[in-house]
């Protein structure tokens, strides 16, 4: 059974210039895949040690990290797992070696680029018994916000990974608040 939750709910207030910020960080359990999603900013590295720790893992355990753009709130504490391998939008990094990733990651992981807040957002699409998971970063910073994205590269494509995630998902993990459930039509 594939498992998403959230270590870490995510804030913001870098839309109205207080600049205050920490993504939502996302543990992923696939079969033999333990990824962490947007390691990013914390007061403290013992804050995400210990959620992890609830969750019954050491960092050593994390196989994965996932980063969804390259905005610094959502990789910095990459590295805190040293043995894991990194998936980000050049490639699937094991220490010093490269290699490309595959769209449909696992049988249960599909990876999806989602421009628009930055030229090199992806998306991690979530086969669960809920349903579909979105694991999105900025494309939505929390639900229905913002309107509109302050720091989008560009707003038509990020329009349109929008639509995309909402039209494939029946949840949306958004990169800084909780996660919501897609209302559809």
């Amino acid at each position: 059974m594939v498992e998403v939750k959230i270590l870490i709910e995510g804030f913001t207030s870098a839309d109205n210039g207080q600049g205050l910020t920490c993504p939502t960080i996302t543990l992923i359990r696939d079969k033999d895949i333990i990824m962490v999603v947007d390691p990013g900013v914390l007061e403290s590295q013992q804050v995400l040690v210990d959620a992890l720790s609830k969750e019954g893992l050491k960092v050593s355990d994390i196989t994965h990290v996932f980063i969804t753009h390259s905005h610094i709130d959502h990789y910095r504490n990459i590295g805190m797992f040293p043995l894991a391998k990194t998936v980000e939008y050049y490639g699937v990094w094991q220490g010093q070696k490269a290699y490309n990733w595959n769209e449909q990651f696992s049988s249960n992981l599909k990876i999806i680029k989602t421009p628009g807040h930055s030229y090199d957002s992806l998306s991690l699409l979530v086969e669960t018994e809920l349903g579909k998971i979105a694991v999105v970063g900025d494309v939505f910073w929390k639900e229905d916000e913002p309107k509109q994205d302050p720091y989008a590269s560009d707003k038509k494509e990020l329009k349109k990974s929008r639509e995309k995630i909402l039209a494939l998902s029946d949840y949306v993990v958004p990169g800084h608040g909780f996660m919501f459930k897609v209302k559809k039509d």
